[in-house]
């Protein structure tokens, strides 16, 4: 094994420590890296590879300036990887040896507090979850505003997928070992950093609940059960470690139950394009781009909340609709409103950075100006509708932190907390002595420029000032003669002058240095007091936080109502959807006013389970389908819905199946996502869910395609219950209307003139003839000879089909032909399970195999029988 200097000794045996991170090795001016970390970085970061000395062999080395290291850091974070960062803690003119070196704080994508590395308007959760059998628990943090959720319960992976998917986290951490779901499957289907953390004694129940109960006094209650006592411990242990500091912004530990919110996993929330388009993944053309007009940064992170976990309350639904309603009422009270939010800051991250030690003094002005707005909007809140004035008078506006801030800290202070300029005049009587003698010493300076020229009559003498060698006197060397003998000390020699000192100007100078020094000391010393004095507030304000962001998200959504004429909704308990003109409210935003074509829904209670909506391509299916979906989802977040009246039934859950995509990366084909997703509305959905389906089955051949179609229908009719929109081109499943009561027939009506088609985007009552498929495609600019040539191709098969239609073998209602002579016995065979095949207690995919057996048993008889 080579032999390493003391430094490099140094280094192996602290990157140890943190062997799954970038290891920031500080050496004077720098952040170095050696080994594998050097190599690594070298290639993430685009910077020269170089070695160094390490003993016995030259090692790879490659660093950054630490006044620039943040961008770098920012630049592996978001890459998904973790940094450490190793200072120095001891001074280097008093060390022995090798300067004393730890590890101060590990920079993860799920620990990030830099203001610059935070996306403004989004949460930067951590989440931890553990899972025994058939139960898990879930704690999620955002270290930048100091919030802590827990939750429990039941179900498989699936539903921990669900529940980790509303926070977004950017790192997830599971125990090692921990089998469901996996790292993989985390990373395949949240694309966050998962971190494995050790068993053992991390994991000490003593350890994890006197942690917790050090963090969160008097909030014993929230862990008691044991796997959210792990799950929390573990996230917090985690968070202490890589810190390396009590964090006392985090303060509220808040338990809820997942069961009191709408869930939407992962497929639903993105064919729905919640927060991101479908189209190129950003939020442009994401609900929560057309929702979001929020006046501050907390109000857009809480809207975002909100949308991730609607509302199952009717009650709480309705004091969220009441608040709307009453900033409605009163235009003026809504722009007002609008101003005064305009002025306040994000005091949860302003908060964080305080308690966290990290705030300088434009964040504590920030702070103060904030708190100087909010007077006048409680004011105008309190004359308000009740709700509002509810809201206004349980705010605490913290006068006391406003006016501490404003007694002690400079209007305008530099970024730096230690180069001075940073407290008031009048907070401190030492700091105002000490900069009276600045002042006066530098007085005494300016003058001493014009007594020295009239002393001894050279007019070009000058006095100033060199950071290495202080105030000086410069004269010209042409003027040398004219100075008195031994009254200056010569100090330095440049090419056309000599600089002296005087025993009055040296003395002055060290009164004035000696004065900054100890003034730039205190002055970081006060406000250390006083952002100490302000971290014991933060509960205070981060309560004032919370009513904040929530006026803000009920204001922006009395914008959007206003703006765009949505209605208030209806929502009660009993199940069924009933909407007249409803609109789909992102697609209408984007159009010119009054082009989007409004339709009707009614489903639930009389008006069917199963809207079986047939019709061509580009006719508005998908459209009408999500647009249900989303006003389903606006009214249970408390929010007004485009239509012209709508009554919500409550929905558990909404699941989705529309579009084609594949999953290559987990070997997935587009028809294998389409059947899981599918397989998992079918067997989680309750009479109380929203299930829309999009051309099921259409990744496979027709026949197995419109088998699996109608079982599937069949299925959720007679087991499931679901208020369900089925959408397909298999138009003889529109027969199913006339077997089963609940499904109903709709379709998007189309007019054809002269070859050509009119798509009208009306959902109407009935089921379409045609799916226009070759229209769609002319369309589409598709080559004429491809076009004419496809309806020929159309015409015979449809005369084939015609021709064909008597002598196929109909599944359910066969009937030998004449000239067989009756049925052979592999036919009796067939008919004869067809009878015994219990359907509706079979899966749709049991069924499908069976279809396939059967198919392939006639087809072997064929075979026979013509050899």
């Amino acid at each position: 094994m080579a032999k390493y200097t003391p430094m490099i000794q140094q280094y192996l045996s602290i990157k140890a420590e943190v062997p799954d991170a970038f290891l920031f090795f500080r050496l004077g001016d720098f952040y170095e890296m050696f080994f594998e970390d050097a190599e690594r970085a070298a290639k993430e970061l685009e910077i020269t590879l170089t070695s160094r000395e390490g003993g016995e062999e030259r090692i790879p080395m490659c660093g950054v300036p630490f006044h620039s290291a943040e961008v770098y850091i920012a630049r592996l974070i978001e890459k998904g990887h973790k940094v450490a960062i190793c200072e120095q803690v001891e001074d280097p003119a008093t060390a022995k040896g090798v300067v004393k070196r730890e590890v101060v704080r590990v920079v993860t994508p799920g620990t990030v507090m830099e203001e610059k590395m935070l996306t403004e308007r989004e949460n930067n959760f951590l989440a931890a979850f553990i899972r025994r059998q058939d139960y898990w628990a879930l704690a999620a943090a955002d270290l930048s505003t100091g919030e802590f959720y827990v939750t429990e319960s039941s179900g498989g992976s699936d539903t921990v997928i669900d529940e980790l998917a509303a926070f977004q986290p950017k790192e997830v951490l599971v125990r090692e070992g921990e089998e469901h779901p996996s790292p993989h499957g985390l990373r395949q289907r949240l694309g966050t950093l998962v971190t494995s953390v050790p068993g053992g004694d991390i994991l000490g129940r003593e350890r994890l609940s006197q942690a917790l109960s050090d963090q969160f006094p008097g909030h014993e209650k929230v862990w008691s059960s044991p796997y959210i006592l792990e799950a929390a411990g573990l996230l917090l242990i985690y968070l202490r470690q890589t810190q390396k500091r009590f964090l006392t912004h985090l303060n509220r530990i808040e338990r809820y139950d997942a069961r009191q919110y709408m869930v939407l996993d992962p497929a639903a929330r993105q064919t729905l394009e919640l927060t991101a388009s479908l189209k190129d993944g950003k939020r442009k053309g994401s609900l929560l781009w057309l929702l979001d007009r929020t006046a501050t940064a907390m109000g857009s992170r809480l809207l975002k909340k909100w949308m991730d976990k609607p509302l199952l309350d009717p009650a709480e639904i309705g004091k969220r609709q009441d608040a709307v309603a009453a900033l409605l009422e009163n235009p003026i009270l809504l722009e007002e409103v609008r101003d005064r939010l305009k002025e306040v800051y994000d005091l949860e991250r302003l908060s964080a950075r305080i308690a966290y030690g990290s705030a300088n003094g434009r964040d504590l002005q920030a702070l103060r100006r904030s708190l100087e707005a909010l007077p006048s909007l409680q004011s105008l809140l309190t004359d308000a509708d009740h709700s509002l004035a509810r809201l206004a008078k349980e705010m605490d506006l913290c006068n006391d932190v406003k006016e501490l801030v404003e007694r002690s800290v400079a209007e305008d202070p530099p970024v730096s907390v230690k180069e001075g300029n940073l407290m008031k005049e009048g907070f401190d009587e030492e700091l105002d002595s000490l900069r009276r003698i600045q002042r006066e010493g530098r007085q005494w300076i300016a003058r001493l420029q014009q007594q020295e020229r009239e002393a001894t009559g050279i007019k070009s003498l000058k006095v100033g000032f060199n950071k290495v060698f202080g105030y000086y006197i410069e004269v010209t060397k042409a003027n040398l003669r004219h100075l008195p003998e031994g009254r200056y000390q010569r100090k330095q020699t440049l090419t056309n002058a000599e600089r002296f000192v005087t025993a009055e100007l040296k003395e002055k100078e060290r009164a004035i240095l000696q004065a900054e020094e100890r003034s730039m000391e205190l002055e970081y010393q006060l406000f250390t007091r006083v952002r100490e004095m302000i971290a014991v507030e933060i509960p205070r304000i981060q309560r004032l936080a919370d009513q904040v962001a929530r006026l803000d998200v009920l204001h922006a959504f009395a914008v959007i109502s206003e703006r765009h004429h949505y209605i208030r909704p209806s929502v009660g308990e009993q199940p069924g959807l009933f909407i007249e003109g409803g609109r789909h409210p992102v697609v209408e935003a984007a159009m010119d006013e009054g082009g989007f074509v409004a339709n009707d829904t009614a489903i639930g209670r009389d008006h069917g389970q199963i809207l079986l909506i047939t019709g061509p391509n580009m006719a508005g299916k998908s459209t009408y389908m999500r647009q249900v979906a989303l006003i389903t989802l606006l009214a249970q977040i408390g929010c007004f819905v485009p239509a012209s009246r709508a009554e919500i039934g409550i929905v558990d859950r909404i699941f989705t199946r529309i579009g084609a995509a594949d999953d290559l990366v987990g070997g997935r084909s587009t028809f294998m996502v389409e059947m899981d997703e599918t397989r998992l509305a079918l067997t989680q959905a309750t009479p109380r869910s929203l299930i829309l389906l999009d051309e099921v089955g259409r990744g496979t051949s027709t026949y197995d395609g419109m088998a699996l179609a109608q079982a599937i229908v069949e299925y959720l009719h007679e087991r499931v219950g679901a208020q369900t929109l089925f959408s397909t081109h298999y138009h003889e499943l529109t027969r199913l209307a006339e077997e089963y009561p609940g499904v109903v027939n709709l379709h998007a009506r189309c007019v054809e003139k002269d070859g050509e088609v009119a798509f009208l985007h009306r959902m109407e009552a009935g089921g379409a003839d045609k799916s226009y498929g070759i229209h769609v495609a002319q369309l589409a600019g598709m080559p004429i000879g491809v076009i004419q040539r496809a309806r020929v191709i159309l015409e015979s098969l449809e005369a084939r089909s015609q021709t064909a239609a008597a002598q196929q073998l109909d599944l359910f209602q066969y009937t030998a032909p004449p000239e067989a002579g009756g049925l052979t016995p592999e036919e009796e065979e067939v008919l004869c399970r067809l009878k015994e095949w219990d359907l509706l207690n079979r899966t749709p995919m049991e069924s499908v195999q069976l279809l396939h057996e059967l198919k392939r048993t006639l087809q072997s008889k064929a075979t026979t029988g013509g050899e």
